[in-house]
């Protein structure tokens, strides 16, 4: 019998927002009329073009909250209006932007924001004629960055030292959009003149090239799953549609769809971590997502999220940015045209609140896995790779780490003999006669049930001298254990157990809560369907 409903981890993936009393507001974007996203997100900042003389940009920690205040200190980039941002994939610090003003300019921004507005930048790159387009960095090798400038020349920089490793010529007009592959080995190109152009990004050499899409409108291409090639663009009729293309034959699309007529351009973004592929249009209000795989039609529609605010920019949040405790999978910043900063999460439903480990593979490390040497030698090479989040590491860790079993049971009462935690207890022949002291210190421990709470030290054991002189008492008889004695609590033994400890409890709390809010929304819903049966 033939399968109706296609089988995917991510059918069921849907958008729920942040609430607005936990965003930000009165967010200022430029005007400007470009076709670029203005906005770019990592785990620590948002940025985003704004208003303003010359050719601003602001740099705001994603944990803020609430109205931005209009001194609020911004980066003093440009002389001429700012194009575009991009985040560096290796230091959460480091952020690039280009302009109309021919140049490319590196930043360094201090891990708890701005306290004043920055000037100054790291690295001023220098070598376009006219306005740089579009700039990239490259996702393996350190300090990597390609640029796109209107005279229809492309530069290869190395961010270390300043210095232009490559310039790329042979582009006929303007280019629209760059994108590296997976290993940074090719990159492809969108152009004014409707070519599509795969090249190598040692060399600059052109390695395939195919038409696009008909429209005079700008496109846009990025690789997804296998090497292949995803574009967006127009139709003759001003119709806007997405392709998938093969490298070896780019004009001829695997697949086409139309999607609706507009005149906003389609920007796609890939996870390559789920194979989603997100459209979004500038001024549009709605976001559409697909699945990339292997299964003919190849690119499966799952669902559209519609707001009622048409979007000014947007930002897509990296996977270490993510909470997988919830499943969520992706995470959209969404600049509106009224100022407010839209967080839109999107989750993959699951019963079960452990970590997911077919929704999180190892993503993308901040640790590169080539220099900018390395790079120029042609060497090539898949990217360094690390566990979504800190807690989904510890457990394969911890197993190697188990406390001994045999160190925890309490000895028989035929074997009992003074012990002491934590450290051995020197023979009886070498210990020191004991001394006055102030009364022993309280030794906190972890109770599973009650917390933190303090455990007197045993006293000292007396010396085996003065206990051979007394009359030897024969031991009394051995009794159940007293019920109204409180159980004593299990000591961790490093610190790394006290933090397991601590990660469980909170895992059922985060449990109850979850529950309690499932039975307080369906009692809310009862009570509603009783009051309409009425």
């Amino acid at each position: 019998m033939a399968q109706i409903v296609r089988q995917s981890k991510f059918r069921h993936v849907f958008c729920k927002p942040v609430k607005h009393e936990s965003c930000m507001s009165d967010i200022r974007v430029t005007e400007i009329t470009w076709d670029s996203l203005f906005c770019d997100v990592n785990p620590k900042f948002i940025a985003f073009i704004n208003r303003g003389a010359g050719g601003p940009f602001m740099v705001i920690p994603v944990n803020k909250i609430g109205r931005i205040d209009k001194d609020y200190p911004f980066v003093d980039a440009h002389k001429a209006p700012c194009l575009e941002v991009a985040w560096s994939p290796f230091n959460d610090n480091v952020i690039a932007s280009c302009s109309e003003d021919t140049t490319c300019k590196v930043w360094v921004i201090p891990d708890r924001g701005l306290s004043r507005n920055l000037s100054e930048p790291a690295v001023e790159l220098t070598g376009h004629q006219k306005r740089v387009n579009t700039i990239a960095w490259h996702p393996v090798a350190n300090n990597v960055l390609l640029t796109a400038g209107g005279e229809n020349v492309m530069f290869m920089w190395n961010v270390g030292t300043g210095e232009a490793l490559l310039e790329i010529s042979g582009h006929p007009d303007q280019i629209w959009s760059i994108n590296f592959n997976y290993d940074g080995s090719q990159f492809v190109t969108t152009c004014k003149d409707k070519k599509i152009r795969i090249l190598d990004s040692h060399t600059g050499e052109v390695l395939h090239e195919g038409t696009g899409h008909e429209g005079v409108k700008p496109q846009r291409a990025i690789f997804v799953k296998d090497g292949l090639v995803l574009t967006t663009g127009f139709t003759k009729r001003s119709e806007r549609l997405y392709a998938l293309r093969a490298p070896e034959d780019l004009s001829t699309p695997i697949v086409e769809e139309e999607l609706d007529t507009s005149n906003g351009v389609l920007f796609p973004f890939y996870d390559e971590d789920s194979g989603l592929v997100y459209l979004v249009g500038k001024g549009d209000c709605a976001i559409r997502y697909y699945e990339v795989n292997n299964e003919a039609p190849f690119v499966h529609y799952i669902n559209t999220y519609t707001t009622n605010e048409p979007q000014r920019a947007i930002g897509f949040q990296s996977k270490r940015g993510m909470s997988s405790e919830e499943n969520e999978i992706n995470r959209i910043y969404k600049l509106t045209t009224k100022g407010v900063v839209d967080i839109l999460q999107f989750f993959v439903p699951r019963k079960s609140d452990l970590f997911q480990h077919d929704l999180y593979p190892d993503t993308r490390s901040t640790i590169p896995a080539l220099t900018a040497e390395e790079f120029m030698e042609g060497k090539n090479t898949a990217p360094n790779r690390q566990p979504v989040n800190a807690a989904a590491a510890k457990p394969k860790v911890q197993v190697a780490k188990k406390a001994n079993i045999l160190s925890t049971l309490a000895p028989t009462a035929a074997e009992t003999v003074p012990t002491q935690s934590y450290a051995e207890r020197p023979p009886s022949s070498q210990q020191p006669s004991p001394r006055p002291s102030a009364s022993p210190r309280p030794r906190p421990v972890v109770d599973e049930d009650m917390g933190i709470v303090p455990m007197r030290e045993a006293p000292p054991s007396r010396p085996a001298s003065s206990r051979a002189s007394r009359t030897e008492i024969p031991p009394k008889e051995e009794k159940g254990p007293d019920p109204m004695k409180p159980k004593q609590a299990h000591v961790p033994q490093n610190m790394d157990e006290l933090l397991d400890d601590l990660m469980k409890m909170k895992a059922v709390l985060r449990q109850h809560e979850r529950r309690i809010r499932m039975l307080e929304e369906e009692i809310a819903d009862r009570n509603m369907s009783n009051a309409y049966s009425f």
